[in-house]
């Protein structure tokens, strides 16, 4: 039996901006590589169907929009706020070592706080981010 190609996909959508990103490049690299499987973990999905975390099996790219406190990004306003169970998923068990890397999105209108929330997951994870 071949072995197919895995990954998966964890994300935290508000607005449904992040799900239609992860939803488009999903279909863009089924049809690109027919042999690749994609999972989808909504952690948004999981909190509020009570479901609890678990390991993931698969290595995993990490998408996060930004939320964060008022403020300018440098002197206050750092503080992730709303996607926090994003960080509690990569933290449980042995997660943070299975994540490749985070992809970060949000406003540039924000200037330091420009996908700071993925800025702050790397340093803390030890993961690479791409804007």
């Amino acid at each position: 039996m071949e072995k197919k190609d895995e990954v998966s996909f964890v994300y935290i959508s508000l607005s449904g901006n992040t799900e239609s990103f992860v939803r488009r490049l999903s279909d863009y690299l089924l049809e690109a590589h027919p042999g690749l499987e994609i999972e989808k973990v909504h952690v948004k999905d999981l909190v509020k169907e009570g479901q609890p975390f678990f390991e993931m099996t698969n290595p995993f790219i990490t998408f996060l929009p930004t939320y964060l406190e008022g403020g300018n990004g440098v002197d206050n306003g750092d503080v992730e706020i709303l996607t926090t169970d994003v960080a509690d998923f990569i933290a449980y068990g042995d997660n943070a070592s299975k994540c490749l890397g985070v992809v970060a999105s949000g406003n540039r209108n924000f200037n330091n706080q420009y996908c700071l929330t993925a800025k702050q997951y790397s340093q803390r994870f030890g993961f690479p981010m791409l804007a």
